[in-house]
Protein backbone atom coordinates (compact mmCIF):
# COMPACT_ATOMS: atom_id res chain seq x y z
CA UNK A 1 0.00 0.00 0.00
CA UNK A 2 1.05 3.73 -1.13
CA UNK A 3 2.90 5.54 2.44
CA UNK A 4 0.27 8.25 1.97
CA UNK A 5 -2.91 5.79 2.18
CA UNK A 6 -1.36 3.36 4.67
CA UNK A 7 -0.82 6.35 7.23
CA UNK A 8 -4.18 7.72 6.61
CA UNK A 9 -5.57 4.39 7.03
CA UNK A 10 -3.91 3.77 10.26
CA UNK A 11 -3.53 7.11 11.91
CA UNK A 12 -5.77 9.10 10.12
CA UNK A 13 -2.94 11.34 9.09
CA UNK A 14 -3.76 13.58 5.54
CA UNK A 15 -2.77 16.79 4.44
CA UNK A 16 0.78 16.57 5.46
CA UNK A 17 4.14 15.97 3.68
CA UNK A 18 6.26 12.73 4.04
CA UNK A 19 10.08 12.96 3.75
CA UNK A 20 10.44 8.67 4.02
CA UNK A 21 13.89 6.52 3.70
CA UNK A 22 16.19 9.27 3.47
CA UNK A 23 19.55 9.02 3.76
CA UNK A 24 21.03 9.46 7.05
CA UNK A 25 23.27 12.96 5.06
CA UNK A 26 20.16 13.73 4.01
CA UNK A 27 18.64 14.06 7.67
CA UNK A 28 21.43 15.41 8.56
CA UNK A 29 21.10 18.44 6.97
CA UNK A 30 17.33 18.34 7.43
CA UNK A 31 18.02 18.25 11.40
CA UNK A 32 19.89 21.11 11.59
CA UNK A 33 17.79 23.42 9.26
CA UNK A 34 14.39 22.15 10.73
CA UNK A 35 14.40 20.32 14.32
CA UNK A 36 13.24 23.20 16.52
CA UNK A 37 12.21 23.52 20.41
CA UNK A 38 13.24 24.25 24.05
CA UNK A 39 16.86 23.47 24.87
CA UNK A 40 16.33 25.99 28.13
CA UNK A 41 13.96 25.70 31.01
CA UNK A 42 13.05 28.76 30.07
CA UNK A 43 13.76 28.99 26.24
CA UNK A 44 11.49 29.35 23.51
CA UNK A 45 9.73 26.44 21.29
CA UNK A 46 11.80 27.91 18.30
CA UNK A 47 15.34 27.02 19.22
CA UNK A 48 17.79 25.20 17.32
CA UNK A 49 18.13 21.47 18.54
CA UNK A 50 20.72 19.84 16.02
CA UNK A 51 24.34 21.16 15.33
CA UNK A 52 27.32 20.05 13.12
CA UNK A 53 30.83 20.45 14.28
CA UNK A 54 33.64 21.14 12.26
CA UNK A 55 33.73 18.12 10.31
CA UNK A 56 30.54 18.74 9.11
CA UNK A 57 28.08 16.23 7.66
CA UNK A 58 31.24 14.29 7.48
CA UNK A 59 31.22 14.07 11.41
CA UNK A 60 28.04 13.26 13.94
CA UNK A 61 25.42 15.21 14.38
CA UNK A 62 24.77 17.40 17.63
CA UNK A 63 21.78 17.24 19.31
CA UNK A 64 20.05 18.72 22.53
CA UNK A 65 16.72 17.44 24.04
CA UNK A 66 13.94 19.57 26.06
CA UNK A 67 16.15 20.13 29.40
CA UNK A 68 12.70 17.85 31.33
CA UNK A 69 13.49 14.75 29.02
CA UNK A 70 16.92 14.22 29.26
CA UNK A 71 16.55 10.83 30.03
CA UNK A 72 13.47 8.44 29.57
CA UNK A 73 10.24 10.37 31.15
CA UNK A 74 9.25 6.85 33.46
CA UNK A 75 6.45 8.56 35.03
CA UNK A 76 5.09 9.39 31.67
CA UNK A 77 5.45 5.72 30.18
CA UNK A 78 1.62 4.04 29.69
CA UNK A 79 0.27 0.79 27.72
CA UNK A 80 -3.49 1.17 26.95
CA UNK A 81 -5.14 -1.22 29.31
CA UNK A 82 -7.27 -3.24 26.43
CA UNK A 83 -8.93 -6.03 28.41
CA UNK A 84 -7.15 -8.57 25.66
CA UNK A 85 -3.98 -7.87 27.08
CA UNK A 86 -4.45 -6.52 30.88
CA UNK A 87 -3.83 -9.28 32.63
CA UNK A 88 -0.98 -9.90 30.58
CA UNK A 89 1.19 -6.68 31.72
CA UNK A 90 3.17 -6.22 34.39
CA UNK A 91 2.08 -3.10 35.56
CA UNK A 92 4.27 -0.70 37.82
CA UNK A 93 5.48 2.92 38.05
CA UNK A 94 7.45 3.28 34.69
CA UNK A 95 4.62 0.97 32.69
CA UNK A 96 1.50 2.37 34.02
CA UNK A 97 -2.31 1.98 32.79
CA UNK A 98 -4.08 4.40 30.12
CA UNK A 99 -7.66 4.55 29.81
CA UNK A 100 -8.37 3.35 26.14
CA UNK A 101 -11.57 5.96 25.94
CA UNK A 102 -8.85 8.26 26.99
CA UNK A 103 -6.38 6.86 24.62
CA UNK A 104 -8.41 6.95 21.79
CA UNK A 105 -9.44 10.57 22.36
CA UNK A 106 -5.93 11.66 22.78
CA UNK A 107 -4.62 10.26 19.27
CA UNK A 108 -7.76 12.00 17.29
CA UNK A 109 -6.73 15.12 18.55
CA UNK A 110 -3.48 14.81 18.20
CA UNK A 111 -3.50 13.46 14.31
CA UNK A 112 -5.75 16.76 14.06
CA UNK A 113 -3.00 18.70 15.56
CA UNK A 114 -1.04 17.28 12.48
CA UNK A 115 -3.15 17.45 9.92
CA UNK A 116 -4.10 21.18 10.90
CA UNK A 117 -0.28 22.15 10.74
CA UNK A 118 -0.11 20.82 7.58
CA UNK A 119 2.73 19.17 9.02
CA UNK A 120 6.23 17.83 7.19
CA UNK A 121 6.87 14.28 8.86
CA UNK A 122 10.14 12.10 8.36
CA UNK A 123 9.10 8.24 7.80
CA UNK A 124 11.89 6.13 8.52
CA UNK A 125 11.31 2.21 7.98
CA UNK A 126 13.39 0.09 9.22
CA UNK A 127 12.96 -3.64 11.72
CA UNK A 128 12.82 -4.21 15.28
CA UNK A 129 15.27 -7.51 15.72
CA UNK A 130 17.37 -9.41 12.86
CA UNK A 131 15.54 -12.89 13.25
CA UNK A 132 13.12 -13.60 10.71
CA UNK A 133 11.45 -15.59 13.71
CA UNK A 134 10.25 -12.79 15.55
CA UNK A 135 11.19 -9.22 13.53
CA UNK A 136 8.80 -7.00 12.87
CA UNK A 137 8.31 -3.82 10.71
CA UNK A 138 9.25 -0.86 12.64
CA UNK A 139 7.96 2.73 10.93
CA UNK A 140 9.42 5.92 12.78
CA UNK A 141 6.80 8.60 12.01
CA UNK A 142 7.68 12.44 13.57
CA UNK A 143 8.40 15.74 13.13
CA UNK A 144 12.48 15.69 14.00
CA UNK A 145 14.97 14.45 11.58
CA UNK A 146 17.24 13.38 14.16
CA UNK A 147 14.90 10.77 15.87
CA UNK A 148 14.55 9.36 12.03
CA UNK A 149 18.31 9.33 12.20
CA UNK A 150 18.58 7.59 15.02
CA UNK A 151 16.27 4.73 14.08
CA UNK A 152 18.60 4.74 10.71
CA UNK A 153 21.66 4.13 13.34
CA UNK A 154 20.04 1.64 15.69
CA UNK A 155 17.85 -0.65 13.51
CA UNK A 156 18.50 -3.06 10.63
CA UNK A 157 17.13 -1.42 7.49
CA UNK A 158 16.12 -5.24 6.11
CA UNK A 159 15.56 -8.41 7.28
CA UNK A 160 15.94 -11.36 4.74
CA UNK A 161 13.04 -14.18 5.27
CA UNK A 162 10.43 -11.65 6.46
CA UNK A 163 6.92 -12.18 5.52
CA UNK A 164 3.42 -10.95 6.15
CA UNK A 165 5.16 -7.29 6.75
CA UNK A 166 2.13 -5.16 6.13
CA UNK A 167 0.46 -7.38 8.84
CA UNK A 168 2.95 -7.05 11.14
CA UNK A 169 4.47 -3.52 11.09
CA UNK A 170 4.51 -1.34 13.94
CA UNK A 171 3.91 2.04 14.06
CA UNK A 172 5.50 5.23 15.97
CA UNK A 173 3.87 8.65 15.60
CA UNK A 174 6.75 11.25 17.43
CA UNK A 175 4.73 14.66 18.03
CA UNK A 176 6.86 16.94 19.69
CA UNK A 177 4.31 19.79 19.43
CA UNK A 178 1.47 18.49 21.04
CA UNK A 179 0.77 19.26 24.57
CA UNK A 180 -1.47 17.04 26.44
CA UNK A 181 -4.11 18.27 29.41
CA UNK A 182 -4.33 15.75 31.99
CA UNK A 183 -7.80 16.57 32.95
CA UNK A 184 -8.88 15.79 29.37
CA UNK A 185 -6.04 13.20 27.95
CA UNK A 186 -5.86 11.41 31.34
CA UNK A 187 -1.71 12.00 30.95
CA UNK A 188 -0.06 12.83 33.92
CA UNK A 189 1.41 15.37 32.57
CA UNK A 190 1.90 17.40 29.85
CA UNK A 191 3.76 14.61 27.23
CA UNK A 192 2.88 10.83 27.23
CA UNK A 193 4.98 7.95 25.62
CA UNK A 194 1.83 5.25 24.95
CA UNK A 195 2.34 1.68 23.66
CA UNK A 196 -1.03 0.46 22.19
CA UNK A 197 -0.24 -3.34 21.37
CA UNK A 198 -4.07 -3.65 19.99
CA UNK A 199 -3.45 -1.49 17.20
CA UNK A 200 0.13 -1.91 17.39
CA UNK A 201 1.02 1.89 17.56
CA UNK A 202 3.63 3.75 20.22
CA UNK A 203 2.49 7.40 20.67
CA UNK A 204 4.59 9.31 22.15
CA UNK A 205 3.61 13.23 22.51
CA UNK A 206 4.57 16.55 24.36
CA UNK A 207 8.23 17.28 25.81
CA UNK A 208 9.68 13.60 25.07
CA UNK A 209 12.46 14.20 22.57
CA UNK A 210 14.99 11.99 24.27
CA UNK A 211 16.56 9.69 21.66
CA UNK A 212 16.25 6.73 23.74
CA UNK A 213 12.31 6.69 22.98
CA UNK A 214 13.14 5.68 19.87
CA UNK A 215 14.24 2.90 20.93
CA UNK A 216 13.32 1.63 24.60
CA UNK A 217 9.82 2.17 23.43
CA UNK A 218 9.84 -0.60 20.58
CA UNK A 219 12.17 -2.60 23.15
CA UNK A 220 8.81 -2.93 25.26
CA UNK A 221 6.96 -3.87 22.24
CA UNK A 222 9.28 -6.76 21.59
CA UNK A 223 9.53 -7.57 25.34
CA UNK A 224 5.47 -8.63 25.13
CA UNK A 225 5.73 -10.34 21.96
CA UNK A 226 8.99 -12.03 21.88
CA UNK A 227 7.69 -14.66 24.83
CA UNK A 228 3.81 -15.09 23.64
CA UNK A 229 6.00 -16.79 21.06
CA UNK A 230 8.11 -18.92 23.32
CA UNK A 231 10.98 -16.91 22.73
CA UNK A 232 13.08 -14.98 25.31
CA UNK A 233 13.54 -11.56 25.23
CA UNK A 234 16.65 -10.23 26.79
CA UNK A 235 17.98 -6.36 28.41
CA UNK A 236 22.07 -8.35 27.61
CA UNK A 237 25.22 -8.18 25.49
CA UNK A 238 26.37 -10.96 23.41
CA UNK A 239 29.45 -12.43 22.06
CA UNK A 240 30.53 -15.47 20.27
CA UNK A 241 33.82 -16.76 20.09
CA UNK A 242 36.05 -18.67 17.40
CA UNK A 243 34.37 -22.20 18.06
CA UNK A 244 30.90 -20.94 17.77
CA UNK A 245 30.64 -20.91 21.83
CA UNK A 246 28.18 -18.11 22.24
CA UNK A 247 27.70 -16.37 25.72
CA UNK A 248 25.83 -13.44 27.16
CA UNK A 249 26.17 -11.29 29.75
CA UNK A 250 23.19 -9.62 32.07
CA UNK A 251 23.81 -6.15 33.58
CA UNK A 252 22.53 -2.48 35.46
CA UNK A 253 24.97 0.41 33.94
CA UNK A 254 28.18 0.32 35.54
CA UNK A 255 28.80 -3.19 35.91
CA UNK A 256 30.73 -4.16 32.88
CA UNK A 257 28.14 -5.47 30.19
CA UNK A 258 29.46 -3.80 27.26
CA UNK A 259 33.12 -3.20 28.03
CA UNK A 260 33.21 -7.28 29.06
CA UNK A 261 31.39 -7.88 25.63
CA UNK A 262 34.05 -6.04 23.82
CA UNK A 263 36.58 -8.74 23.82
CA UNK A 264 39.27 -8.81 20.63
CA UNK A 265 39.07 -12.75 20.62
CA UNK A 266 35.04 -12.83 20.44
CA UNK A 267 33.01 -11.58 17.77
CA UNK A 268 29.72 -9.35 18.69
CA UNK A 269 26.56 -9.62 18.63
CA UNK A 270 25.08 -6.84 20.24
CA UNK A 271 25.76 -4.74 23.71
CA UNK A 272 22.02 -4.03 24.48
CA UNK A 273 18.94 -6.25 23.69
CA UNK A 274 19.21 -9.40 22.39
CA UNK A 275 16.31 -12.46 21.72
CA UNK A 276 16.74 -16.18 22.22
CA UNK A 277 15.05 -18.55 19.77
CA UNK A 278 15.49 -22.16 18.58
CA UNK A 279 18.20 -20.70 16.20
CA UNK A 280 20.27 -19.10 18.97
CA UNK A 281 20.87 -15.93 20.28
CA UNK A 282 20.54 -12.56 17.91
CA UNK A 283 20.77 -8.42 18.10
CA UNK A 284 16.86 -6.27 18.11
CA UNK A 285 19.05 -3.71 16.83
CA UNK A 286 21.80 -2.77 14.31
CA UNK A 287 23.08 0.12 16.54
CA UNK A 288 24.87 1.28 19.59
CA UNK A 289 23.58 3.77 22.10
CA UNK A 290 26.51 4.42 24.62
CA UNK A 291 27.03 6.38 27.74
CA UNK A 292 29.31 9.20 27.12
CA UNK A 293 29.71 10.69 30.55
CA UNK A 294 33.55 10.47 31.70
CA UNK A 295 34.28 8.03 28.79
CA UNK A 296 37.90 6.66 29.61
CA UNK A 297 39.05 6.63 25.46
CA UNK A 298 41.51 4.62 25.81
CA UNK A 299 39.50 2.15 27.63
CA UNK A 300 36.60 2.63 24.95
CA UNK A 301 38.32 3.14 21.53
CA UNK A 302 35.62 1.79 19.17
CA UNK A 303 33.43 4.80 20.85
CA UNK A 304 36.42 6.95 20.87
CA UNK A 305 36.58 6.51 17.07
CA UNK A 306 32.92 6.32 16.28
CA UNK A 307 32.48 9.95 17.76
CA UNK A 308 33.86 11.68 14.74
CA UNK A 309 32.52 9.29 12.04
CA UNK A 310 29.92 10.36 9.94
CA UNK A 311 26.34 9.50 10.26
CA UNK A 312 26.51 9.37 14.24
CA UNK A 313 24.52 11.51 16.75
CA UNK A 314 26.09 12.54 19.74
CA UNK A 315 22.93 14.11 22.90
CA UNK A 316 23.81 16.44 25.45
CA UNK A 317 26.60 16.90 25.18
CA UNK A 318 27.35 20.70 25.55
CA UNK A 319 29.63 22.95 23.45
CA UNK A 320 32.84 23.97 24.53
CA UNK A 321 32.92 27.28 26.31
CA UNK A 322 34.86 29.21 23.66
CA UNK A 323 33.60 28.22 20.31
CA UNK A 324 30.84 26.53 18.61
CA UNK A 325 30.15 23.15 18.07
CA UNK A 326 30.51 24.19 14.17
CA UNK A 327 34.12 25.09 15.23
CA UNK A 328 35.06 22.11 17.55
CA UNK A 329 36.57 18.81 16.14
CA UNK A 330 34.48 16.16 17.90
CA UNK A 331 37.68 14.85 19.79
CA UNK A 332 37.61 18.32 21.43
CA UNK A 333 34.52 17.58 23.59
CA UNK A 334 34.69 18.10 27.31
CA UNK A 335 33.31 14.40 28.04
CA UNK A 336 33.27 15.11 31.34
CA UNK A 337 30.90 18.02 31.36
CA UNK A 338 27.55 17.70 33.15
CA UNK A 339 26.09 20.63 32.70
CA UNK A 340 22.60 19.39 30.38
CA UNK A 341 22.84 15.78 31.88
CA UNK A 342 24.82 12.97 33.40
CA UNK A 343 22.95 10.65 31.05
CA UNK A 344 24.99 12.08 27.72
CA UNK A 345 24.66 10.15 24.98
CA UNK A 346 25.79 8.53 21.59
CA UNK A 347 24.22 6.41 19.33
CA UNK A 348 26.27 4.71 16.10
CA UNK A 349 25.53 1.78 13.86
CA UNK A 350 26.68 -1.48 15.00
CA UNK A 351 28.97 -1.31 11.74
CA UNK A 352 31.36 1.33 13.71
CA UNK A 353 32.80 -1.89 15.55
CA UNK A 354 35.26 -3.74 13.60
CA UNK A 355 34.83 -7.39 14.91
CA UNK A 356 30.67 -7.80 14.57
CA UNK A 357 28.94 -11.30 14.47
CA UNK A 358 27.79 -12.38 10.59
CA UNK A 359 24.41 -10.82 10.60
CA UNK A 360 24.60 -10.33 14.39
CA UNK A 361 23.52 -13.73 15.40
CA UNK A 362 25.01 -16.62 17.43
CA UNK A 363 24.13 -20.27 18.44
CA UNK A 364 22.79 -20.88 21.04
CA UNK A 365 24.82 -19.84 24.58
CA UNK A 366 27.40 -21.97 26.00
CA UNK A 367 27.98 -19.40 29.02
CA UNK A 368 25.35 -16.98 30.97
CA UNK A 369 26.85 -13.90 32.62
CA UNK A 370 24.95 -12.36 35.41
CA UNK A 371 26.62 -9.08 36.22
CA UNK A 372 26.62 -6.99 39.29
CA UNK A 373 29.42 -4.20 40.71
CA UNK A 374 28.39 -5.11 44.58
CA UNK A 375 30.08 -1.75 46.01
CA UNK A 376 29.19 -2.70 49.78
CA UNK A 377 31.98 -5.42 49.12
CA UNK A 378 30.89 -8.63 50.23
CA UNK A 379 29.66 -10.55 47.00
CA UNK A 380 31.67 -13.38 46.35
CA UNK A 381 33.69 -12.32 43.01
CA UNK A 382 32.31 -14.93 40.95
CA UNK A 383 29.57 -17.66 42.45
CA UNK A 384 28.28 -20.60 40.35
CA UNK A 385 24.57 -20.78 39.78
CA UNK A 386 21.87 -23.88 38.81
CA UNK A 387 18.78 -23.70 37.50
CA UNK A 388 16.69 -22.23 40.72
CA UNK A 389 19.89 -19.47 41.68
CA UNK A 390 19.75 -18.47 38.23
CA UNK A 391 15.92 -17.32 38.69
CA UNK A 392 16.28 -16.11 42.07
CA UNK A 393 19.40 -13.82 40.91
CA UNK A 394 17.42 -13.00 37.28
CA UNK A 395 14.52 -11.75 39.11
CA UNK A 396 16.53 -9.93 41.48
CA UNK A 397 18.71 -8.20 39.23
CA UNK A 398 20.99 -6.43 42.20
CA UNK A 399 24.19 -4.20 42.08
CA UNK A 400 24.67 -0.95 43.62
CA UNK A 401 25.09 2.81 43.55
CA UNK A 402 28.12 4.36 44.62
CA UNK A 403 28.43 7.40 47.11
CA UNK A 404 28.93 10.04 44.63
CA UNK A 405 26.90 9.55 42.11
CA UNK A 406 24.01 11.03 43.18
CA UNK A 407 23.31 14.09 44.87
CA UNK A 408 22.68 13.35 48.51
CA UNK A 409 24.16 9.63 48.18
CA UNK A 410 27.10 8.66 50.95
CA UNK A 411 27.02 5.58 51.19
CA UNK A 412 26.95 2.57 48.85
CA UNK A 413 22.76 2.13 48.02
CA UNK A 414 21.67 -1.36 46.53
CA UNK A 415 19.25 -0.76 43.13
CA UNK A 416 17.51 -3.94 42.07
CA UNK A 417 16.23 -4.28 38.40
CA UNK A 418 13.75 -7.49 37.62
CA UNK A 419 15.78 -9.24 34.96
CA UNK A 420 18.40 -6.54 34.87
CA UNK A 421 16.06 -4.28 33.06
CA UNK A 422 12.66 -4.06 34.93
CA UNK A 423 11.50 -1.02 33.16
CA UNK A 424 11.64 -2.53 29.68
CA UNK A 425 9.80 -5.75 30.93
CA UNK A 426 6.59 -5.84 30.03
CA UNK A 427 5.69 -9.35 30.94
CA UNK A 428 5.84 -10.29 35.28
CA UNK A 429 9.49 -11.12 35.69
CA UNK A 430 9.10 -15.09 36.39
CA UNK A 431 7.52 -15.26 32.71
CA UNK A 432 11.37 -14.23 31.18
CA UNK A 433 12.91 -16.16 34.53
CA UNK A 434 11.19 -19.52 33.45
CA UNK A 435 12.17 -19.17 30.19
CA UNK A 436 15.86 -18.36 30.96
CA UNK A 437 15.75 -21.45 32.90
CA UNK A 438 14.21 -23.42 30.69
CA UNK A 439 16.70 -22.68 27.87
CA UNK A 440 19.98 -22.87 29.83
CA UNK A 441 18.71 -26.33 30.71
CA UNK A 442 17.62 -27.12 27.58
CA UNK A 443 20.89 -26.02 25.80
CA UNK A 444 23.04 -27.00 28.85
CA UNK A 445 24.56 -23.83 29.42
CA UNK A 446 26.75 -22.87 32.27
CA UNK A 447 25.67 -19.66 34.47
CA UNK A 448 27.77 -17.65 36.66
CA UNK A 449 27.03 -14.77 38.80
CA UNK A 450 29.98 -11.89 38.37
CA UNK A 451 30.89 -8.99 40.94
CA UNK A 452 32.74 -6.45 39.11
CA UNK A 453 32.69 -4.71 42.40
CA UNK A 454 34.78 -4.24 45.25
CA UNK A 455 36.44 -6.57 47.40
CA UNK A 456 38.25 -6.54 50.74
CA UNK A 457 35.62 -3.79 52.04
CA UNK A 458 33.38 -1.11 50.52
CA UNK A 459 33.71 1.01 47.97
CA UNK A 460 35.90 4.08 49.14
CA UNK A 461 37.45 1.96 51.65
CA UNK A 462 39.12 -0.87 49.63
CA UNK A 463 39.97 -1.70 46.28
CA UNK A 464 37.72 -2.46 43.52
CA UNK A 465 37.79 -5.95 41.93
CA UNK A 466 41.06 -5.53 39.32
CA UNK A 467 39.96 -5.80 35.51
CA UNK A 468 42.90 -8.47 35.54
CA UNK A 469 40.90 -10.86 37.47
CA UNK A 470 37.32 -10.20 36.04
CA UNK A 471 38.63 -10.63 32.72
CA UNK A 472 40.40 -14.60 33.89
CA UNK A 473 37.37 -15.28 35.62
CA UNK A 474 35.00 -14.70 32.90
CA UNK A 475 37.32 -16.32 30.31
CA UNK A 476 37.39 -19.32 32.75
CA UNK A 477 34.13 -19.31 32.16
CA UNK A 478 33.51 -18.63 28.70
CA UNK A 479 36.42 -21.43 28.32
CA UNK A 480 34.32 -24.11 30.77
CA UNK A 481 36.93 -24.19 33.45
CA UNK A 482 34.48 -23.61 36.32
CA UNK A 483 32.40 -26.25 34.92
CA UNK A 484 34.91 -29.01 33.71
CA UNK A 485 32.84 -31.97 32.15
CA UNK A 486 29.46 -30.25 33.06
CA UNK A 487 29.98 -30.15 36.62
CA UNK A 488 31.31 -27.17 38.78
CA UNK A 489 34.56 -27.16 40.27
CA UNK A 490 35.09 -27.70 43.94
CA UNK A 491 33.52 -24.95 45.72
CA UNK A 492 32.60 -23.80 49.31
CA UNK A 493 28.94 -22.22 50.26
CA UNK A 494 28.81 -18.99 51.08
CA UNK A 495 26.70 -19.04 54.86
CA UNK A 496 25.19 -16.05 54.93
CA UNK A 497 24.26 -15.61 50.57
CA UNK A 498 24.28 -19.69 49.92
CA UNK A 499 26.01 -19.11 46.99
CA UNK A 500 28.48 -21.18 45.64
CA UNK A 501 31.77 -19.94 45.71
CA UNK A 502 34.96 -21.84 43.81
CA UNK A 503 38.01 -22.72 45.00
CA UNK A 504 40.20 -21.90 42.53
CA UNK A 505 40.37 -20.54 39.09
CA UNK A 506 42.87 -20.23 36.48
CA UNK A 507 44.89 -16.74 36.96
CA UNK A 508 43.34 -15.78 39.98
CA UNK A 509 44.79 -15.60 43.65
CA UNK A 510 42.14 -18.18 45.29
CA UNK A 511 42.52 -16.44 48.64
CA UNK A 512 40.24 -13.69 46.32
CA UNK A 513 37.27 -16.23 45.71
CA UNK A 514 35.69 -15.84 49.71
CA UNK A 515 35.48 -12.27 50.28
CA UNK A 516 35.55 -13.83 53.82
CA UNK A 517 38.90 -14.05 54.06
CA UNK A 518 40.18 -10.63 52.27
CA UNK A 519 38.40 -7.90 54.79
CA UNK A 520 40.60 -7.11 58.07
CA UNK A 521 37.84 -7.73 60.52
CA UNK A 522 35.85 -11.10 60.07
CA UNK A 523 32.58 -9.25 62.07
CA UNK A 524 32.98 -6.63 60.15
CA UNK A 525 32.31 -8.07 56.78
CA UNK A 526 29.70 -10.79 58.50
CA UNK A 527 27.59 -7.60 59.62
CA UNK A 528 27.85 -6.04 56.34
CA UNK A 529 26.84 -9.47 54.36
CA UNK A 530 24.12 -9.52 56.78
CA UNK A 531 22.82 -6.08 55.90
CA UNK A 532 23.13 -6.75 51.89
CA UNK A 533 21.07 -9.86 52.68
CA UNK A 534 18.40 -8.44 54.28
CA UNK A 535 17.84 -6.02 51.50
CA UNK A 536 17.63 -9.04 49.00
CA UNK A 537 15.05 -10.15 51.39
CA UNK A 538 13.40 -6.97 51.73
CA UNK A 539 13.25 -6.59 47.76
CA UNK A 540 11.97 -10.17 47.45
CA UNK A 541 9.07 -9.21 50.04
CA UNK A 542 8.68 -6.28 48.28
CA UNK A 543 7.86 -7.37 44.65
CA UNK A 544 6.01 -10.49 46.15
CA UNK A 545 8.34 -12.96 43.76
CA UNK A 546 7.24 -16.03 45.68
CA UNK A 547 3.83 -15.42 44.03
CA UNK A 548 5.55 -15.85 41.21
CA UNK A 549 7.26 -19.34 42.16
CA UNK A 550 10.15 -18.43 42.53
CA UNK A 551 12.10 -19.71 45.49
CA UNK A 552 13.06 -17.27 48.21
CA UNK A 553 16.82 -18.62 48.26
CA UNK A 554 18.57 -15.71 50.12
Amino acid sequence: MRLELALEHKLGLKNVTYKHNLSKQQLFHEAISNDRGRIRIDGPDTDRKAYATKLGDKGPLMFITDPTCTGRPVQDTFAVAWPEVEHQIWWKDNLQKYDPDHYQGLLKRVVQHVNERQDTLYVQDVYAGSDPNYAVPYRFVGQYATHAMFAHNMFPKSVPGMENTEEKRWTMLNVQSFRCEPERDGSRSDRAAIIDFHNKICLVVGRADYCGLVKKTIFTVMNFLLPNQGYLSMHCSANIGAAGDAAILFGLSGTGKTTLSADPDRELIGDDETGWTEQGVSNLEDGCYAKLIDLDKQAEPIIAAALSMEGTIIENVPPLPDKPYEETDPQELDLTDSSITENTRFSYPLSCNPNVAAGARGGHPRTIVLLTADAFGVLPPVSILHGEDVMYQFVQGFTAKLAGTEVGLTQPEAAFSACFGAPFMSHPPSVYAKLLREKMEDHQANCILLNTGWCGGPAGKAERISIRDTRAILNAALCGDLHPNGKAVDYDIHPIFGLRMPKSCPGVNAALLNPRNVWKSADEYDHAATSLRDMFRANFEKNDFASYGIKPLI
